[in-house]
């Protein structure tokens, strides 16, 4: 087999998918995906928040313009809400005040509470523990599952496909043609769209280009029995503002998690009872919570650039040879603008509507910031 296409998108996780999507309106596309199923990783992973108020500028600048999206997905997206309210409330100790001013400081849209309106929010905080704390007004809990169905239901409308189970040995480039040689046979196209996670830059090494620092972390979860004594429900995602842990409802379980980031190298990541364990400890240190028994645990690979800020655009080493990676945390609530930002710069479609701004954040997402000439 050698199937040729305008675009090759290596990754089916929801950055691939929705770029795919996006270029299917007006190009051949095919995704290739080396696991048995699409978003097996990061994306299958999440925390499924949307927060527009968390990452840098840039981050929180293209976060917000996905909003409307997930408020009213386009006709025929989903059947279902993509976005339920639910506040974000970050909480700090009297020596993270400082932290809290700033976070206020640079974020607008952040209402400061005290250690009472925190505890009317969270009953169970100790208000001893929490005494300073933010509230965020805009986010939200995201159905990944529902996002990812919407964007494969679309590619397929449009002609494009995502193929499973394909491992790719080998990358060249001939007579103008990228060409990916797999056990199923080869695939080729002009442009190539790395999509690939925390495979990125082993991708990039693969096509014959170092990489550009994009570093794979750890990130652990596990979900909790609901204290019996509290109505759970509409609590808010809880952070520590310095991000040491944060905890959430989820499907009448509690999620918590440990916030880490500890370096990994590309892998199906598992969690280790010694980030398990200081979950529950700082869960159980602002709560007063015990925490009798885990009911579930897992791990995530989040992928960052150097400064943590997204890398999409055309590697200036090689055209046809484009970068979507290094979306660390924020790679479901940024989907839809980064693939209108892909789509855009491949193919010339205008940024209309919510989506304009993003044309001011192009250059601080292009991957030559990091490219050592």
């Amino acid at each position: 087999m050698n199937a040729k296409t305008d675009f090759l998108v290596i990754g089916a996780g929801i950055a691939g998918l929705s770029a795919a999507a996006e270029l299917a309106a007006s190009a051949k596309v095919v995704v290739l995906e080396k696991e048995n199923q699409p978003g097996i990783h990061a994306t299958g992973r999440s925390a499924a928040y949307f927060a527009p108020a968390y990452g840098n500028e840039t981050v929180r600048g293209i976060s917000i313009t996905c909003e409307k999206f997930f408020r009213t997905p386009p006709d025929g997206f989903t059947d279902v809400r993509l976005l339920r309210p639910r506040d974000a409330m970050f909480i700090g100790r009297q020596d993270q005040q400082s932290a809290i001013d700033s976070m206020l400081t640079e974020v607008n849209t952040l209402i400061a509470l005290d250690a009472a309106a925190m505890v009317d929010r969270v009953p169970a905080l100790d208000p001893n523990y929490a005494v300073t704390g933010l509230l965020d007004p805009t986010g939200g809990d995201l159905d990944v599952d529902a996002l990812m169905q919407g964007y494969a239901r679309l590619l397929k409308q449009r002609g494009g496909r995502v193929e499973t189970g394909v491992d790719i040995t080998q990358i060249s480039f001939h007579n103008g043609l990228w060409v990916l040689e797999t056990p199923q046979g080869n695939y080729s196209a002009p442009t190539i769209i790395n999509a690939a996670g925390a495979w990125a830059d082993p991708v990039a090494v693969m096509a014959g280009l170092s990489g550009i620092g994009i570093e794979p972390k750890r990130r652990t979860a596990v979900l909790i029995d609901a204290p019996s004594e509290y109505d759970i429900t509409d609590w808010p995602l809880t952070l520590d503002v310095e991000e040491a842990f944060y905890f959430k409802p989820d499907a009448g379980q509690l999620l918590i998690s440990p916030a880490d980031e500890t370096p990994s190298p590309p892998c199906d990541a598992q969690p280790e009872e010694l980030d398990i364990a200081i979950a529950v400890d700082r869960f159980s240190t602002a709560t007063g919570i015990e925490v009798r028994r885990v009911n579930h645990r897992w791990a995530g690979l989040r992928s960052f650039a150097p400064d943590k800020t997204f890398v999409v655009g055309m590697d200036p080493r090689h055209p046809g040879f484009f970068w979507l990676a290094g979306q660390g945390g924020y790679g479901v609530q940024s989907a839809p603008a980064l693939a209108q930002m892909t789509h855009h710069l491949l193919t010339g479609a205008v940024l209309s509507g919510e989506y304009a701004s993003l044309s001011s954040f192009i250059d601080a997402v292009n991957p030559e910031r990091l490219i050592q000439n």
